[in-house]
């Protein structure tokens, strides 16, 4: 009898009521949840069941009608917090797949609306949960990727460029798990670099401190990787058009050319190459103070000398013209008197 009565297909709304139940009786109760392992397990199958909704599998395509009634729901019944909180309670399987649910709901549209950011805007806290993330290594990485999907919206990333966080990312880059580091290092330039007017907005008002961090932590920093990756940001937000008042303040200043000069003399071509890009808009500056005139006359001959045997692997028409034109303002420099 029981093949002619089959139970109906559960709808996208049954699968995140479904897995919110679950949410709230693991959250709640813990490890004195009843037959805790069974409900574990079901669990898992409905996270992956949310993600095969929005993804497809591998015989269908996502349905758009679907995935809008999943995301309706799972904003509308704040589950989003709840996998949140209760991820480092699941197995690793679940946890990667719950990541990917919530990188895939950042740009699930409803009613041509991504209510993803207002339902982030009204819940501001969870970002102050998923950067504290990095501070357990069993959820950094989920909470990581969560976090850089998270700062796709604008409003987002703002409220963590101007959050205490800020400063946190300094040490989290150089945390001894490598993985981690470099997860941290991937959505430390996810935020200095996606949102163009909100970062040139933050970097503008937060200088002072900011590049004192940045310089004293990243580029002087021990470790080989966190310089060469410090060198490539800073040259990626300094060349940015929205950042040129920053850049000009920067170029300005002499401790950061005494920083660039001891890159340029590192072992590292891929470093040298980087510091490069940077230190040429310090020799590009048309309105330089004489400080930083008078630091590149007195180290002139050995700055030439240096520029003459700089080379790269590769044939570059742009890298011999912008060390040409450097070559030829440092040699018509003359020395000025500080004000």
């Amino acid at each position: 009898m029981k093949s002619l009565f089959k139970s109906k297909p559960r709808t996208p709304v049954d699968v995140v009521r479904q897995t919110r139940d679950l949410l709230v009786c693991i959250d709640l109760n813990a490890e004195r949840t009843p037959k805790r392992e069974e409900k574990m397990a079901e669990l898992s199958k409905l996270i992956r069941e949310l993600k095969s909704i929005l993804y497809g599998t591998s015989e269908s395509e996502p349905v758009s009608e679907a995935c809008a009634q999943l995301t309706q729901e799972f904003f509308g019944q704040n589950t989003l917090r709840l996998l949140i909180i209760c991820l480092p309670k699941l197995n690793l399987e679940a946890r990667k797949d719950a990541t990917q649910v919530v990188a895939n709901l950042q740009r699930q549209p409803v009613q041509s609306r991504l209510i993803a950011s207002d339902y982030l805007e009204a819940n501001l806290d969870l970002m102050d949960l998923l950067i504290s993330g990095y501070e357990d290594p069993g959820i950094a990485l989920h909470y990581g990727g969560m976090l850089r999907e998270c700062i796709r919206h604008q409003s987002i990333a703002k409220y963590v460029l101007e959050s205490e966080h800020m400063k946190k990312f300094f040490d989290y880059i150089q945390l001894p798990n490598f993985d981690v580091a470099a997860d941290a290092a991937a959505t430390f330039k996810e935020l200095l670099t996606r949102h163009k007017s909100t970062v040139a907005g933050f970097l503008s008002g937060n200088f002072d401190w900011f590049f004192a961090e940045f310089n004293s932590k990243l580029l002087e920093s021990s470790n080989y990787i966190t310089r060469r990756q410090a060198i490539k940001l800073l040259g990626d937000i300094l060349l940015d058009r929205s950042n040129s008042s920053v850049m000009v303040r920067y170029v300005s200043l002499k401790d950061n050319l005494r920083i660039l000069m001891n890159l340029l003399r590192e072992s590292s071509k891929s470093i040298q190459i980087e510091a490069f890009h940077v230190f040429k808009l310090f020799v590009a500056n048309q309105n330089k103070p004489p400080d930083i005139t008078n630091i590149l006359v007195a180290n002139r001959g050995k700055l030439l000398r240096f520029f003459g045997d700089f080379t790269i692997d590769r044939e570059d028409e742009q890298f011999e013209a912008d060390k040409a034109q450097v070559i030829k303002e440092i040699a018509g420099l003359e020395p000025r008197d500080s004000q």
